[in-house]
C-alpha cells in the first residue's frame, strides 16, 4: 500500500513540475499542426495615435497559410528576436536589482526594523508586509522571497507566533505588491508596452488597489496571528520545532551606506515616474535608468567593479528563464501569425463575447489569466503570450486596453500564491516547512477575497474606461 502511495505521490510531482518550455513548446506545435485545418483569415489594420488598431467588422477569409515541420524551430529563434527588447528589458533589471541585493541593504533593513520593534510581535505584520508589497509593487519582488522567508518565518516562530504567520508575511505581503504592479516592470511595464499603452499609464487606480489589498492582506495575517497568540495549541512549527533556533543576527547593522543605498533606490522611482510622465520614457530609456543605479548603488556600497559586474550577472541570471520564455510565447505568436490565425481567433472571440456585457467579458479576462498562469508562471512570458490577441480583442468588444491590463496582472498575480507550477511557491513552502495542501488550506479564503477585490476593480475599471485607451 505505502509502495503504491509513494508511486502515486511521485506520478502527481511530474505532472505538477512538468517544465514550462515544454507546455510552451507543446502549444507551438498544436499551433503548427492547426494552421493546417483551421481556416486562416484577415482584419484591416489602421495606425491611430501610434498604435495599430483592428478594424472592426472588415475581417474575411483568405487563402490558408500552414506552417512547417521545420519552421516550427526556426520560429523559436524569429520569436527570441522578436522579443529581444523586452528580453534584455528584463535582464538588465534583473541585474541592477542583483546589484543592490549584494550590497545587503535590503536585509540591513528588514532586521533593524525586527530589533526596534522588540517583543511587540504583531507589529512586525504590518510593517514588514508593507515593506514586501512596496518591494513586490516597485521591483516585482517573486524569486527573492525565498531568503527572507528563511529569515522571517522562524523568527516569527521564536516570537511564539508559528511558521504560517511568518512564510504569509513574506509571500503574501510580496503577493499583494506584485499583483497591484504599481511600478512593477515585469508585469505592466511589459504588458503595457505589447498593448502599446504608454509605460506605466493609470497608475492612481493601481495605487488604491494596492492599500485595498495591503489592508486585506494584513487584516488577514493579523486575525490569523490573534488566534495563534489566544490558543498557541494551534500553532504550526514547520521546520523550526526549537523557538530559541531563530535567532536575529545584531551583529547586522543598518550602516550610513546602506541608507544611502537605500535613498537611491526610491529616487530610481522617483526619477522613473518623472521621465515617463514628462518625457515618455519606454522600456529601453526604463533599463537605462535601472543599469545607471544599479551601478550607483554597488559604487555607494563600496563594490569593486568586478563584484558590480557578478552581482549584476547573479541578477539577471535570476531572470533567465522567465527571459526565454517570452521568446517561446513570442514564437507562439510568430506560428498562428505566419498561419493567419490570429485574425480568426480575435474574430471568432469578437464574435462570441460580443454577445455579453464588457463588464463581464473583462470579467472573463481576469478568469482566462488567472488558469494561465497555471501553464505559464513567468509574469513576462504570460504577457508576452497573451497581451497581442487581448490588446487587440479589447478594441473589438469594448474595453480599454488597460483594463485588458489591469485583468491580464490580477489573474497573474492571485496564481502565484494558488498553482503548484509556481517554482516560488514551493521552494518557500519548502523552506518555511508548510506542506502544500496545508497552505493551501489556509490561504484559499483569502484568494476569495482576492478575487472579490479584483472583480470590483474590474467593474471600476470599465465604468470609468480606464485609460488612456
Amino acid at each position: 500500500m505505502n509502495h503504491e502511495q509513494t508511486k502515486e505521490t511521485s506520478k502527481n510531482k511530474r505532472v505538477l513540475n512538468i517544465n514550462a518550455f515544454v507546455l510552451l513548446f507543446s502549444i507551438i506545435v498544436i499551433a503548427a499542426a492547426l494552421t493546417h485545418f483551421l481556416p486562416a483569415g484577415e482584419y484591416e489594420r489602421i495606425e491611430e495615435n501610434g498604435r495599430t488598431l483592428v478594424v472592426p467588422g472588415s475581417f474575411q477569409y483568405t487563402e490558408s497559410s500552414p506552417v512547417g515541420f521545420l519552421d516550427i524551430f526556426s520560429n523559436i529563434h524569429i520569436g527570441m528576436i522578436n522579443g529581444a527588447g523586452i528580453i534584455f528589458f528584463v535582464l538588465i533589471v534583473g541585474g541592477a536589482f542583483g546589484i543592490l541585493k549584494f550590497t545587503g541593504a535590503l536585509d540591513a533593513f528588514i532586521i533593524t526594523i525586527t530589533k526596534k520593534l522588540g517583543n511587540r510581535e504583531l507589529l512586525l505584520i504590518p510593517v514588514l508586509m508593507l515593506f514586501f508589497a512596496v518591494a513586490g509593487a516597485l521591483m516585482g519582488l517573486a524569486e527573492e522571497t525565498i531568503v527572507y522567508i528563511a529569515i522571517i518565518a522562524p523568527l516569527a516562530v521564536s516570537l511564539k507566533l508559528d511558521a504560517i504567520v511568518g512564510y504569509a508575511i513574506v509571500s503574501l505581503g510580496a503577493g499583494v505588491g506584485f499583483m497591484a504592479a504599481v511600478l512593477n516592470p515585469f508585469t505592466v511595464g511589459v504588458a503595457q508596452s505589447i498593448a502599446e499603452l504608454p509605460t506605466f499609464s493609470g497608475i492612481g487606480l493601481r495605487i488604491a488597489l494596492f492599500f485595498v489589498l495591503y489592508l486585506a492582506a494584513v487584516l488577514y495575517v493579523w486575525r490569523y496571528a490573534k488566534k495563534v497568540k489566544a490558543n498557541p495549541s494551534i500553532r504550526f512549527l514547520g521546520h523550526f520545532t526549537n523557538e530559541d533556533e531563530a535567532k536575529i543576527n545584531t551583529d547586522v547593522i543598518l550602516t550610513f551606506r546602506h541608507k544611502i543605498i537605500l535613498i537611491l533606490f526610491l529616487l530610481n522611482f522617483v526619477a522613473l515616474i518623472f521621465g515617463v510622465i514628462k518625457y515618455g520614457w519606454y522600456i529601453t530609456e526604463i533599463a537605462g535608468l535601472f543599469l545607471l543605479f544599479g551601478i550607483l548603488f554597488g559604487i555607494v556600497g563600496k563594490l569593486s567593479p568586478s563584484q558590480i559586474a557578478d552581482s549584476f550577472i547573479d541578477g539577471a541570471k535570476d531572470l533567465v528563464g522567465g527571459a526565454l520564455i517570452i521568446g517561446f510565447a513570442q514564437a507562439i505568436l510568430v506560428v498562428i501569425q505566419d498561419g493567419k490565425l490570429i485574425d480568426t481567433i480575435l474574430f471568432s472571440a469578437s464574435t462570441l463575447l460580443s454577445q455579453l456585457s464588457p463588464f463581464f467579458t473583462a470579467i472573463g479576462m481576469f478568469f482566462l489569466q488567472l488558469f494561465l498562469n497555471f501553464l505559464v508562471p513567468s509574469g513576462s512570458g504570460q504577457a508576452a503570450l497573451t497581451m497581442p490577441i487581448m490588446a487587440p480583442l479589447a478594441d473589438l468588444v469594448g474595453i480599454t486596453r488597460q483594463t485588458t491590463v489591469l485583468a491580464y496582472q490580477l489573474g497573474d498575480g492571485i496564481s502565484n500564491s494558488l498553482f503548484p507550477t509556481s517554482g516560488v511557491l514551493l521552494a518557500g513552502l519548502a523552506v518555511a516547512g508548510i506542506p502544500f495542501t496545508k497552505w493551501i488550506k489556509w490561504v484559499m479564503p483569502f484568494i476569495i477575497i482576492q478575487i472579490i477585490i479584483s472583480i470590483i476593480f474590474l467593474i471600476i475599471a470599465q465604468a470609468i474606461q480606464y485609460g488612456p485607451f
